[in-house]
């Protein structure tokens, strides 16, 4: 059977409520307490999203979220009532797309989720194009995601860190378009001061997430002298 959202939390009470409230919204949902019982429902239906608690009554959801990541390509969106940095920091490096701190919303847990939902429709929409052949010139190769600060390219998600996305935004904003050395201070670092030793890391660690080969870029090319240039390459 298929899903939208997976439930993942020992908290019963919270997981049935959050799930309860999400059907009211028309998005299909269901809930587990325990790792195994997480393992098991995924062996048996197809799920769009999961929505993963940290502290599992028979484990922790830092190892769910490993072993989902080895088999299946789907949003992680970690829920937790801990709080500290060294969690967060976790959780993302692990293949995490968000971390969302207990006591939570359930209207914003909610767009959260949709948001990545939508995102999922539309890399659908773009294979199913790609594979029909239809609008192959125009169909954009990716999309940033500005709720977990990633770039969607083809059926792949890219974490990036926040100047770094921060820059890719805003050479993408202005894509197809020379955007100069001070403009990217100005909108990236604001008044601070950086040297364009800063820029160049960026731009290459950038480019070693993005391109084919990072020693010969086609998405983001250097203006010598000037700045940079963001050519969105299409399916």
């Amino acid at each position: 059977m298929h899903y939208n959202c997976l439930i993942v939390d020992d908290e019963i009470e919270l997981a049935k409520m959050t799930a309860e409230y999400f059907e009211m919204f028309d998005v299909k949902t269901c809930y587990v307490h325990s790792v195994e019982s997480c393992y098991e429902f995924l062996e048996n239906n197809d799920v769009d999203l999961i929505l993963l608690d940290i502290n599992l009554g028979d484990g922790s959801g830092f190892d769910v979220c490993k072993v989902v990541r080895e088999k299946y390509k789907l949003p992680i969106l970690f829920i937790s009532a801990r709080q500290s940095d060294d969690d967060v920091l976790i959780a993302l490096s692990i293949g995490g797309d968000d971390y969302i701190k207990k006591p939570y919303s359930l209207a914003v847990l909610l767009a959260k989720v949709k948001i990545n939902l939508k995102k999922i429709e539309e890399l659908k929409k773009i294979a199913a194009d790609a594979g029909s052949g239809k609008n192959q010139e125009d169909s954009p190769a990716f999309a940033l995601d500005d709720a977990t600060m990633s770039v969607i390219m083809a059926d792949k998600r890219i974490s990036l860190k926040a100047k770094e996305f921060a820059l890719l935004k805003c050479l993408y904003n202005h894509k197809n378009t020379i955007v100069t050395k001070d403009e990217l201070f100005a909108q990236v670092w604001g008044d601070a001061f950086y040297s364009d030793g800063t820029l160049n890391v960026h731009i290459r660690k950038l480019r070693e997430k993005l391109e084919e080969d990072p020693n010969e870029p086609k998405i983001i090319k250097t203006i010598w002298g000037t700045g940079y240039i963001l050519e969105e390459p299409t399916l």
